[in-house]
């Protein structure tokens, strides 16, 4: 792709747009839900012009494009759903969560980070994606570069980490408070 095709792109991006926002507006209801959605085409606008593959109709591919990320950003949003959820049924509405649950919470969340941070770098990167961002094996290989398979066995075992870790930091932490 040549220079100007580049520019054609983004440039068409931001003549398009308009247009864009009122079709995702359409589609989502929510002004900050179009604003997230837009960040992703231009995001996909920029990775296509960096893959450097020329586009001929530069208006229906950001069409095509918009659509996908509103499944997505759908597909997303309905996993937050079905886990805040499955929290609130979790609790009853007049249950109120009692101080020792804050201080056991608390405690397990330290523990987390604490193994988290010894993880590999990309260990800890494709657990934040699949469980902090919510993104499907897919999405994460197509965001480090690799297979789906490659990222299902890389989390099976990062998994597996966490869980020894937590393990051997719950016996440590149980062996401090005998001791005192």
């Amino acid at each position: 792709m040549t220079a100007t095709a580049n520019c054609d792109l983004l440039q068409g991006l931001s003549e398009h747009e308009a247009w864009l926002r009122t079709a995702l507006h359409s589609r989502l209801g929510s002004l900050d839900e179009v604003d997230e959605v837009m960040q992703e085409v231009a995001l996909a606008a920029a990775n296509q012009v960096a893959r450097q593959q020329p586009v001929e109709r530069i208006g229906p591919w950001l069409y095509r494009v918009a659509l996908r990320q509103v499944m997505l950003f759908r597909r997303k949003a309905g996993r937050r759903r079905k886990l805040m959820q499955s929290v609130r049924e979790k609790t009853s509405p007049g249950e109120q969560p009692s101080p020792l649950h804050f201080l056991l919470s608390d405690e397990r969340q330290q523990s987390v980070r604490m193994v988290m941070g010894k993880l590999g770098e990309l260990e800890r990167q494709m657990l934040m994606l699949k469980y902090v961002e919510g993104m499907s094996y897919g999405e994460i290989a197509e965001r480090i570069g690799v297979s789906a398979s490659a990222v299902q066995s890389r989390l099976h075992r990062a998994r597996a980490q966490l869980r020894q870790g937590l393990v051997v930091e719950e016996a440590s932490g149980s062996d401090e408070t005998s001791s005192e």
